[in-house]
């Protein structure tokens, strides 16, 4: 799925509504706010969105207020605070919705199977089911790791255009994990080219000594997001991976449209009441 445009919305402008089309624009700068690593000026904005210079600093006044905005000393702006408990809220019923496909990968192929999301510059785990082996990986679902020594990571920043991602690299520096790290950029995106070209990431050692991790993106989703499964290094050999692969594929398929499905809209708004002998949903 695209990044959402406001200017190429059409939601709600059969009814001429200002309020829709604010409603709108704020939250595509919001989300190009986001793209940008969470902190930008207005010129920059008005330059990515072809909104007005006044019009985006309405906007930005609003969301200020709101919160959800915060402007720096700099007087630039940056993602606020408020936006972190809608957030956390929205990943609550995220993990519910992916669980049972999580456990999928765990009964075929046996390993810890992870889902996580590209929360600005870091990767952060929103559901986890483990494995039943008594010896297996376990990643704290909430927790934010740097995505250049994680397969998630690699699977993520594959979907990026590679100015992009070396801009994330710039941001966060890529400090060594264990001694398999990658800790180049220019080796990072050679690394993001086999990802691009065979649709999985590894992770080998790198972000722990005696662990890998396999991972693929979860394609259209409206956030990128990607789902892995992890496990000692002596089971996930290369030809474990070889079989494993097509499972996670499919399964990234299926929450690809699970997550691309049309929320209902809320009861009472735009829906005809049941006839009888329907069944209301």
């Amino acid at each position: 799925m695209p990044p959402f445009d406001p200017r190429k919305s059409t939601a709600g402008t059969a009814s001429g509504s200002g309020g829709v089309q604010s409603l709108e624009r704020a939250f595509g700068l919001l989300e190009r706010m986001a793209d940008a690593g969470g902190e930008t000026g207005l010129s920059e904005l008005a330059a990515s969105s072809g909104l007005p210079l006044p019009t985006i600093h309405r906007l930005m006044r609003t969301l200020v207020a709101c919160g959800y905005v915060r402007q720096q000393p700099n007087r630039r702006y940056a993602l606020g605070p408020r936006l972190i408990r809608l957030g956390e809220a929205a990943a609550r019923p995220l993990a519910t919705w992916a669980r049972p496909h999580l456990a999928r990968l765990v009964e075929g192929t046996g390993e810890t199977a992870n889902m996580a999301l590209l929360d600005g510059d870091e990767v952060v785990y929103v559901a986890q089911v483990p494995s039943r082996h008594s010896m297996r990986m376990f990643t704290e679902v909430g927790r934010r790791v740097l995505p250049h020594c994680t397969g998630v990571g690699k699977a993520l920043l594959a979907g990026l255009p590679d100015r992009e991602v070396r801009a994330l690299l710039h941001r966060t520096g890529m400090p060594a994990a264990t001694e398999r790290t990658i800790t180049s950029p220019d080796a990072f995106l050679t690394a993001l080219v086999a990802v691009r070209e065979t649709g999985f990431a590894v992770d080998d050692n790198e972000q722990e000594i005696g662990v890998r991790c396999i991972a693929v993106r979860i394609p259209g989703s409206p956030t990128a997001a990607a789902i892995s499964v992890s496990g000692p290094a002596g089971r996930l050999t290369d030809q474990a991976t070889d079989k494993l692969v097509p499972l996670l594929k499919e399964v990234a398929g299926d929450l690809s449209t699970l997550l691309a499905s049309p929320a209902r809209e809320p009861d009472g708004a735009g829906r005809r009441a049941p006839a009888d002998g329907e069944v209301g949903h």
